[in-house]
């Protein structure tokens, strides 16, 4: 059990393990996932559903979207976004991996009869002959991503922009990394069961990176004769890192915000919100 102790406290290397895929598409934690990003009482998935109506209200005035104009959202989860700017008319494309996400997605897209392509894929694989007028990547997704993820991501923007075409997406300042705190604890069903249907404890260790600005919230899950780790990676930033990352894969950032919801910037949010276009 010491040894074991010892394993769970280990910090590792930046972006060491990468477990998204564990996370997002075992069958239990994916209904888990779903229940949250559908739930107004949390917003450990989604924000609410207020929120989300004032964000897509104000993308759909600022970029104009309307009959034809061509969106793709990265992933898109259970369509949160993808149905208002289909509602707008808009030709509209959705990439996530999750299975049940995509599922529940296309469910609701068919009983409000919305013609969205929704796709099944890990988006930093993604590949398509399509060329959009706007990408988004919503709710922090940047952050979860490793530098060479990112750096990869960013590319694949600029290559599926449209001429005159924009990126937005939203990342978590160093505002809210001052905010955390490194800890350990543990809880017999952590999180209510979210990890398992079967009875485990849950231990959690978050570990701050202060000369990357990195933070990671470690789970390691025991159960009676299973033991694995789930890896939350989370990258904080400022102004002059997102402009750097964006200038190196041909992008200029046009316009930074508070919130999606057209908020100006001021530098003080624990979120900034980013619009980009080819440099």
């Amino acid at each position: 059990m010491y040894r074991q102790l010892i394993e769970i406290n280990k910090k590792p290397a930046p972006f060491e393990s990468i477990t998204t895929l564990e996370l997002w598409t075992d069958p239990h934690r994916a209904e888990q996932m779903l229940a949250y990003h559908l739930s107004d009482a949390t917003e450990l998935a989604s924000r609410s559903t207020g929120q989300r109506q004032a964000s897509t209200n104000w993308m759909i005035q600022h970029f104009g979207i309307k009959s034809g104009t061509r969106v793709c959202d990265f992933g898109c989860g259970p369509g949160l976004y993808t149905q208002a700017f289909a509602r707008a008319d808009a030709k509209v494309t959705g990439v996530d991996f999750s299975t049940n996400s995509l599922q529940y997605a296309r469910t609701q897209a068919r009983k409000s009869g919305l013609d969205i392509n929704y796709i099944e894929a890990n988006y930093l694989e993604f590949e398509t002959d399509q060329r959009f007028d706007l990408i988004t990547l919503i709710y922090c997704g940047f952050c979860a991503l490793s530098p060479e993820n990112r750096a990869k991501l960013l590319k694949k923007f600029e290559k599926l922009l449209t001429t005159g075409g924009r990126i937005i997406l939203d990342v978590h300042s160093l505002n809210a990394y001052a905010q955390r705190q490194e800890c350990s604890s543990y809880e017999k069903n952590q999180l209510g069961g979210f990890w398992s249907a079967k009875e485990y404890y849950g231990f959690l260790t978050t570990f701050k990176y202060d000369d990357e600005k990195v933070v990671l919230d470690k789970y390691t899950i025991i159960e009676p004769n299973n033991s694995y780790t789930i890896y939350n990676w989370l990258q904080y930033f400022d102004k002059a890192m997102l402009e750097q990352e964006f200038f190196k894969a041909g992008l200029q950032i046009e316009l930074m915000l508070d919130e999606l919801d057209g908020q100006a910037y001021t530098g003080t949010d624990p979120d900034i919100v980013v619009i980009a276009k080819r440099a």
